[in-house]
């Protein structure tokens, strides 16, 4: 077992799926990992799908039409079975296939894109869940190593002279453009990578949130090698 993961009082670690949807958060844990080491051959299915755009969503019926041998047979039995797991726990789990998000680059101080360390948001309770089976894996970060980008004096500044509205509507002016969800990490901070095959849970902030939101960032991807990842 990854040692970062054990260590990590932010990283609750779990053997089955029933333990990975059914334990709490708590404290400074505000992500869970279901660790699995799979024998299968991801990259089989990675080879044989088709990238229609930037971010392609796989149904299970373009996985079962592969022709796959015996090892990626086995990979797609697994994803097969993790879909299944999440839509009847009551999640709406999504496969895709990625070349790369869109990117924000409209100001040079401030990124709103998945490339940004962020939290997620909702406005009923509900997690994130996701797992690379192929590529880049995304990252987390303590939320003690990170700050949000809002209460940093210069950048708050700038977001201030963006505001063209009344003082009293500034804080929902940063709500609406989503600018309150990303941070800044603080300098020597580690963040952690999620790795390969491991199914994740993280917290979102929502009403009834309990623990702080897990912060987190999609990955570089690497030169010439597409992600294959579940999420919702």
């Amino acid at each position: 077992m990854n040692k970062t993961f054990s260590s990590s009082s932010q990283i609750g670690v779990v053997s089955t799926f029933s333990e990975l949807v059914h334990t709490d958060f708590k404290e400074e844990m505000n992500a869970l990992c279901w660790y699995r080491n799979l024998d299968g051959d991801f990259k089989e299915i990675v080879n044989q799908l088709s990238l229609k755009e930037n971010i392609t969503e796989v149904s299970p019926e373009d996985l079962i039409a592969l022709q796959l041998s015996e090892k990626g047979n086995r990979a797609r039995e697994i994803i097969l079975n993790d879909l299944q797991l999440l839509t009847e726990f009551g999640a709406s789990p999504s496969l895709n296939l990625l070349k790369c998000y869109e990117r924000d680059d409209e100001f040079d101080f401030i990124s709103t894109d998945v490339y940004s360390f962020h939290v997620d948001r909702s406005p009923i309770a509900t997690d994130t869940f996701l797992c690379t089976y192929h590529g880049a894996a995304s990252d987390i970060i303590p939320n003690s190593q990170a700050e949000q980008k809002i209460l940093i004096p210069e950048i708050r500044a700038k977001l201030k002279e963006l505001h063209d509205g009344a003082e009293e509507d500034f804080e929902d002016f940063l709500k609406e453009n989503f600018f309150d969800l990303h941070y800044q990490l603080h300098e020597g901070a580690e963040p952690i990578n999620l790795g390969q095959m491991h199914l994740w849970r993280l917290a979102v902030d929502h009403p009834k949130q309990q623990v702080k939101p897990c912060i987190h960032r999609a990955p570089k991807e690497n030169d010439g090698e597409y992600r294959l990842l579940l999420i919702c």
